[in-house]
Formats: structure tokens, sequence, C-alpha cells
């Protein structure tokens, strides 16, 4: 909840009201807990109190659990009892102006981005790639981008690809060995990278970062991301949010603290960023979490275990909900005494004591002060949050989505001349010159064409001829035949088996000959 005189009002202890300074909210904070303990709640009651104090928030939405901050909440049993102890004896139920998103365009407005944006660093990680192959992306981005060739989804890569391992030759000197087996390899992780569906989320219209800024009616706009499918791919949703931190720190301005900060950013199942992630990429989410808070901008993770962040970003989280912990198992009481390590201690309770028996809704709490040092912990009750707790129907947030003013803006895809037509046309002119076509539309050089032509008409021209002279010595030889028996007054028995045998013989002679010519002539031209 926030008023001017509460200011950004999170939880309640015995000992006062815990709230978050504005000029502190930048300086990034911590959600953990075992499962069941209420991350998602205290997620919803941080993110609404920013609303209604003007400051706009992205969240991932898990289960679709968030999705009821578009609607009013209304009162239950559980808010009847605990009104009263946080000084609210009339809750005022509202909603939160929420944007809806989706990578894969169902639950939400489309959210995507370019190859280009995304960058070899970033795509790599998401590729799983080794050293060598991550060396090949590089050098293929490199000649893309002398080439004036733009990357925008997975067919213009696949494209720059294909021309950098048929010119590898060409480069090899310039920036190293390129070689068929590394764009293979890149090649089929793009392959299985699309069946996962990521083809969606590259591409253009790309997702404009400044969207997450909006304001409405003096309300932060809540950008709620259905993530229910996009968890099944951990490395698409870390590499995707990763994204979205860096293009916020390379486009936003220097603005140092201020009253309250421009962007508020949720990070869900936060260990996903970290798992199986290089040291040099973890040295540049830390260098990123670091500066982003002078543009403004305050990163909030939530996770089960305060371990599962690395110390130094950890150490950078000085904003703290901490629910429940199990220590069930060896392993369960070091991360609950770590946990507890990272509080300001209060003299009054032990915090690992504490950690272990807290109830649902209620949490270890240490907010910055004033000048940027941790509060001591307290034992506080979370909120109940003003919007609906749970999800929307599918009918309530279609129609919030009908009703938003940036679906002309990104629901309809676009697909621009970049790398593929660009390399498309370069192949098909390179084809069309190396093989044009005659006269006659068959493919050929002239010369080869010319060459098949003369060796057709000799081959005829010599089956005719055989022909002509077989048909010619018949004649003779009947003619031959004929006179002589008139002369000689000798009577044949039968004129016609004598004709018959001639013609016989001397077609046979004929075929032998026509046989002959081919023979020699396809022989000939056989090329060995």
């Amino acid at each position: 909840m926030y008023t001017k005189d509460l200011g950004l009002y999170i939880a309640h202890s015995d000992n006062g009201n815990m709230v978050i300074n504005g000029k502190m909210a930048n300086r990034h904070g911590l959600i953990a807990g075992a499962t069941g303990t209420g991350k998602t709640v205290t997620l919803q009651v941080m993110a609404e109190t920013f609303c209604q104090a003007g400051v706009p928030c992205f969240m991932a939405d898990m289960k679709g659990d968030l999705s009821g901050i578009a609607k009013a909440g209304s009162m239950s049993s559980f808010i009847e009892k605990r009104k009263d102890s946080f000084g609210i004896p009339s809750p005022d139920f509202q909603s939160c102006p929420v944007r809806f998103y989706d990578v894969f365009g169902e639950q939400g407005h489309p959210i995507r981005a370019t190859i280009s944006q995304m960058g070899p660093q970033l795509l790599s990680r998401l590729l799983g790639l080794n050293d060598t192959q991550d060396g090949v992306l590089n050098i293929a981005f490199r000649i893309a981008d002398e080439r004036g060739l733009i990357i925008l989804d997975l067919k213009d890569l696949r494209s720059v690809l294909d021309y950098v391992s048929k010119h590898s030759k060409e480069y090899t000197t310039q920036y190293g060995n390129i070689s068929s087996a590394s764009v293979g390899a890149i090649q089929r992780a793009l392959l299985q990278l699309e069946s996962q569906g990521a083809n969606k989320f590259f591409g253009e219209p790309a997702f404009d970062i400044k969207d997450l800024l909006a304001v409405e009616g003096g309300k932060g706009v809540m950008s709620v991301l259905a993530a229910d499918k996009l968890m099944l791919q951990p490395k698409l949703y870390s590499t995707f949010l990763l994204w979205m931190i860096s293009e916020l720190y390379s486009t936003l301005p220097e603005v140092g603290d201020q009253e309250l900060p421009k962007l508020i950013f949720f990070f869900d199942e936060a260990h996903m960023l970290f798992d199986g992630t290089s040291k040099a990429l973890i040295d540049k989410i830390e260098q990123v979490i670091r500066l982003i808070r002078s543009k403004g901008v305050g990163i909030y993770f939530i996770s089960q275990l305060p371990t599962d962040i690395p110390d130094n970003i950890l150490g950078q989280l000085g904003n703290r909900v901490q629910h429940a912990l199990r220590a069930y198992t060896p392993r369960d009481q070091k991360a609950v005494k770590v946990a507890a390590e990272t509080f300001r201690a209060n003299p009054e309770f032990s915090t690992e004591e504490v950690i272990t028996t807290l109830g649902t809704g209620e949490a270890l709490v240490s907010f910055l002060d004033g000048n940027g040092a941790p509060s001591i912990v307290q034992k506080s009750k979370v909120l109940f949050p003003l919007s609906q707790i749970g999800a929307l129907t599918e009918a309530e947030r279609s129609d919030v989505m009908s009703r938003s003013t940036i679906g002309a803006k990104y629901d309809t895809p676009i697909d621009r001349e970049s790398a593929y037509e660009i390399l498309l046309a370069e192949n098909q002119e390179t084809a069309m010159t190396e093989t044009p076509q005659n006269s006659k539309g068959e493919v050929g050089t002239p010369t080869e064409t010319k060459g098949a032509e003369k060796k057709k008409a000799g081959i005829l021209s010599k089956v005719l001829k055989a022909i002509l002279t077989a048909v010619t010595a018949t004649l003779g030889t009947i003619v031959g035949s004929a006179v002589s028996n008139k002369i000689s007054g000798k009577k044949t028995k039968s004129k016609t088996s004598a004709g018959q045998r001639i013609i016989k013989n001397s077609t046979s002679a004929a075929t032998r000959t026509i046989t002959r010519e081919l023979t020699r002539d396809i022989l000939g031209n056989l090329k060995f």
C-alpha cells in the first residue's frame, strides 16, 4: 500500500510499519523462501504498492496467479482477521493497469527481439556453444556487420552461417579457421532452439524497452509476462530476461537516486539465471546489476534460497524479505544459517531459529534506510494485496488485452528484407551467371550447347549415310540377281523367298553398319 504518509508500506512488525525508502528502492532486493510460504503474494503486494506510487513494474508470472493484479480484490476471512492489525480498517480494493505479454504470443502481446539485438554472447549461452563454436559465431556476426547484412531472425542467421562456411577460405587469414563442423554444430543448435518455439521470439517488430515505463492515470503500468510455457525452456527464459535487463541498461539515461525509481524489475526463479552460466557472463551480470541502479531501475530477485544468488550479486540486494525455510537435512540447515547471516542481527531473537518457524504470510524483513544501510531485521507480517489473489479467467484476460493500447504495435509480425533475402538473391544471380539458358531454354554455357548440337548432327548424318548405303546395296543386289536369271534362263522355285532372303541379309548388313557407327560415336563422346 502506498500513501504519502505511509510511503511504500509492505509489512508490519511489533516495532512498526516496514516501509521501503523510495530513494533506496533502486538498490535492488530479494524475496526468498520455501515453496508455499507466500513469496508470490509478497511480490504482488510490493508490485501494487509501487504501482500506486506511479512506478511501473515488470514481472514474470509462472503459474498465472499474478494476472489477478488486473482485477480489484474483495474481502475474505483472511483479510478480515488481519486488516485491523495493519491499520487498514476499510481496505480500498483496486486493480492495477496491466499489459499482458507472452514470448509465444498466446496469452499476451508478443515480445520479440532481433538476433542482432541479442548479440553473439547471449546467443552463444542460449545455444550452449563451446569456445570454438562461440568463436565461429562471433566471426559470423562480424562478417555480417562488415557486409551490411541485418540479422533479424533465425533464417537470417542460418543464411549468414551458410555464407561464412562456403567462403571460409576467404576469411581464414583475417579471422582464423572457420570449420564446417563448428558451423554445422551451430546450425543443429539453432534447429533445436527453433523446435522449442524460439522462432516466435526472434523477429520484428522488436520490443521497445521504453514501453515498460508506461504510466496510466497516475499508476505505474504492470507488465506481466506469461511464463508458464516459457519456464519449460529454462535457458530461453533466463536469457530472455537477461536480454531485457541489458537493454534497459544500454537504453535508459543516467538519473541517479530519485524520490522513486523509474522501473522495478522482478526476476522470479532467479536461480535459472545463474545455472550453467560461465564466470565471464556472471561477471557481466554483476556489472549490469551494479550499474543499472543509476538508471533508476531496481531489480528484485525471487528464489527459494539466498544461496541461489552468487555472493557478489547477493551483496548488492539491500531490501530483503525472507519467508520460512525448512531445515530437514544438513544441506537445508546450512542454507538457513547462510540466510540468517545475510541480515543485520536483532538482539531480541535468533534469526536462524525464527526462519524455520515463520508461518504463511510471515517473513523476516530488512529494508535500507535513508543512508543506504540495512535496518535491523524484524519479524513481520506481509500486507494483503488490494487486487485479486489468483488468476484471471481466459475471458477476463482477453478483455484486458482487447483494451490494450499496444496491440496494434506488436501483434502483427513483420518480415522485411534482411540477410536471408539478400544472400538468396546473390545465390540466384550467381547461379544464372554460371549456367545461362540458350535461345531454346536449355541450360548450359554457349560453347557447351553449340558443341553438343554439332555432335548430334554428326551422328545423325552418319546414321542416314549408313541407311542410304544399305538400301542402295540391297536394290543393286536384287536387280543384279534378276538380270542374271533372265539371261541364263533359270527359273527359281520361289522368287519371293529369294528376294526376301536378299533383303533380310542386306538389312542385317545395314543394321550392323548403323550399330558400328553409333557405337563409335557414343564411345568417342564419353568422358572418363
